[in-house]
């Protein structure tokens, strides 16, 4: 049985014009046993949880990515009320990109911080977004001190010094569908040495579809194509990485298992 860590479930056509039945039959068929939705805008919460949060195999967070927060901005306190709900497992999206958006680095800054705060304040981890922001994105973790909510480095594509040092924070490191693109060694490189006790599986659908599905909408069942590619880089068995990486994500975000 797999895990899905990073899904919009809300953002998939799919949902939106079949419903979110369709999307959860797939993944249970495909052994997907939970799936956590990654809330990206505060407007968005309540869409999305009306969508998801009747569904014991799914779980979602709160926050705002850092592509958003200039366009749609926040309230620090509804943030925060938000993140403190018994039904959100964590905080973000959040994080620093100065690949897409360069213009707006102090105000992706300033969220990424309070972001940062209150993971500590409600003690649970956050989910970081990040991209050209390598220096940034570590420096404020450590400042904000972000070891002490933990958390995931999502949809990762940086480098192995940057996976050293997010796990000296505690963090886990995330492989999503990119790992099986022609075009990601360094990324297989940075699977290989990083410990399987310390990754987590994703699909970030509905984009980046894994290889062999690229150019379509990604969803949750793809995530056994992302868990087979680093079973074949880690020498082990894609049962092995199912259950790790499993496990890794229910300790995180201290979910409990639901069993048959």
């Amino acid at each position: 049985m797999f895990v899905d860590s990073h899904c919009h479930l809300d953002k998939l056509k799919t949902t939106e014009t079949e419903g979110i039945d369709k999307v959860l039959a797939a993944a249970r068929a495909a052994s997907i046993e939970h799936m956590l939705c990654i809330g990206v805008a505060l407007d968005d919460f309540a869409k999305m949880q009306e969508i998801v949060g009747q569904h014991n195999d799914v779980s979602f967070s709160c926050g705002v990515h850092p592509l958003y927060v200039a366009k749609h901005g926040f309230n620090e306190r509804d943030l925060a009320n938000l993140c403190a709900r018994e039904d959100v497992v964590a905080v973000g999206e959040t994080g620093l990109d100065y690949y897409y958006d360069k213009e707006h680095i102090t105000t992706q800054q300033e969220s990424f911080a309070r972001h940062i705060e209150i993971a500590n304040q409600v003690k649970k981890p956050l989910i970081i977004h990040t991209r050209d922001a390598r220096e940034d994105t570590i420096d404020m973790l450590r400042e904000g001190r972000a070891e002490k909510c933990r958390g995931v480095m999502h949809c990762f594509t940086e480098s192995m010094d940057m996976a050293e040092k997010a796990l000296e924070l505690g963090f886990y490191i995330s492989i999503s569908g990119i790992v099986t693109f022609a075009s990601a060694e360094e990324l297989r490189q940075v699977v290989r040495q990083v410990p399987l006790e310390r990754l987590l599986i994703e699909t970030d659908s509905p984009w980046l579809a894994p290889v062999p599905h690229r150019g379509k909408e990604n969803q949750p069942a793809f995530v056994t194509h992302v868990a087979e590619c680093v079973a074949d880089l880690k020498g082990v068995a894609v049962e092995e990485v199912a259950e790790v990486t499993r496990n890794n994500f229910y300790n995180l975000f201290n979910i409990k298992r639901q069993t048959a």
